[in-house]
């Protein structure tokens, strides 16, 4: 397969470099790259030793999928802006974790096959990021013959591909943000606890890194019912109503919403253990009606 890219920020650079590295393993070889900024496109091409495109149109001729590696409110823009001659029998493909395959509106009237192609992977930067990307997991949605060929491709990389239904993609990135972007806001709040306790920034991260690191592998390994531990799971309700005490209102919100999803996973794993002085004092807090 050849693929070409329409973008060149860290996700498609990134993709780019890993794919080239896998041309040995894999029927697979970039084309290159055509970006709006000129400087970001020559950048990518040089990184992945492909060639620098000087219109989408080029690219598109050159390649058998063509990855909208763009913001995801760009890509609508860049489908409606590229000319459709001469797509027919082209992948047409974007690496958004929300939109649909049905952003390309009225593909099939041109011949060519949608889909998207979404790796459940937070790129951090452009240059080294792919040589991280053997283990990254992606999920695939569209056209059926776009969903086989890019199955294949991938299993040919020694990377897990799972299809996905197109009304479940927001249900799915909301997924993908919880266990990323909400899990460093969790972080964050309690840093800033360590750091009204005098830890500054570094020694709080260090401080804390075994305790973060052993819980998510623990819940990756054995899963969150089995890894779970602390005062809500023992129904310490004098601990609980200590810490509430001393946090400030945002802090508080994010600790009980929190909490009560512990406390949902606690009942799962000792149902024969009475939460109900721990439910009222999760639901009281957060001002909602106990459910029982």
């Amino acid at each position: 397969m050849k693929i070409g890219f329409i973008g060149a920020g860290k996700a498609g650079c990134s993709l780019g470099k890993y794919f080239t590295s896998k041309a040995d393993q894999a029927d697979i070889q970039v084309t290159g790259y055509y970006s709006l900024i000129e400087e970001e496109a020559r950048w990518a091409s040089a990184f992945t030793d492909s060639a620098f495109f000087a219109s989408a149109e080029d690219v598109i001729a050159a390649s058998d999928s063509v990855i909208l590696s763009t913001p995801d409110g760009a890509i609508k823009d860049v489908w409606e802006s590229i000319d459709k001659d001469n797509i027919k029998d082209k992948l047409i493909c974007h690496l958004s974790g929300s939109l649909s395959s049905d952003v390309f509106s009225g593909i099939e009237n041109y011949g060519a096959y949608a889909i998207s192609i979404h790796p459940m992977f937070a790129f951090s930067d452009r240059e080294s990021v792919y040589q991280q990307l053997n283990q990254v997991s992606f999920t695939l949605e569209g056209h059926e013959q776009a969903v086989f060929l890019w199955r294949s491709l991938l299993e040919q990389t020694g990377n897990r591909a799972v299809c996905i239904e197109k009304e479940k993609k927001p249900m799915y990135h909301a997924a993908a943000s919880l266990l990323s972007n909400h899990v460093v806001a969790v972080l964050s709040a309690g840093y800033d606890l360590l750091a009204a306790c005098g830890f500054d920034e570094e020694q709080a991260r260090s401080f804390s890194a075994a305790l973060v690191r052993d819980n998510v592998e623990h819940v990756i390994s054995r899963g969150c019912v089995s890894a779970l531990t602390g005062p809500v799971e023992r129904g310490d309700t004098a601990t609980i109503e200590k810490h509430l005490s001393v946090l400030d209102p945002t802090q508080r919100d994010i600790y009980v919403s929190c909490g009560r999803k512990l406390l949902a996973l606690a009942e799962q794993k000792n149902p024969q253990r009475d939460y109900t002085n721990m439910k009222d004092i999760l639901y009281r807090v957060a001002n909602c009606e106990n459910p029982n």
